[in-house]
């Protein structure tokens, strides 16, 4: 995966997914790392983990904090802490508090 670090001006955060094959994001502060199966962005609502195939950048506005990416999207997914939570850690976390 390559690193990035675009950093962007945050606005409000909103997603809007076309037909699987586009996605607009909003509010994204900073590209982390990006590559054509996975995008890690920082947005005012946390850390946003988008796959897919085929992905890239079509626009970018560094000003409002706007990301505009085209390919196959299969998934995105907020971040606990920069790390994917499961809920078999969340379980086993509880049983041993």
């Amino acid at each position: 995966m390559e690193q990035a670090n675009i950093e962007l001006i945050p606005s409000n955060h909103e997603v809007k997914i076309i037909d699987r094959r586009e996605i607009y994001l909003t509010g994204v502060k900073k590209i982390t790392s990006f590559d054509h199966e996975e995008f890690l962005l920082e947005t005012t609502m946390g850390i946003l983990l988008l796959k897919g195939s085929g992905l890239e950048i079509l626009k970018l506005d560094t000003h409002d904090g706007n990301v505009r990416i085209k390919g196959k999207i299969n998934s995105y997914q907020y971040l606990e802490n920069g790390k994917e939570k499961s809920k078999e850690d969340s379980f086993i976390a509880k049983l041993f508090k």
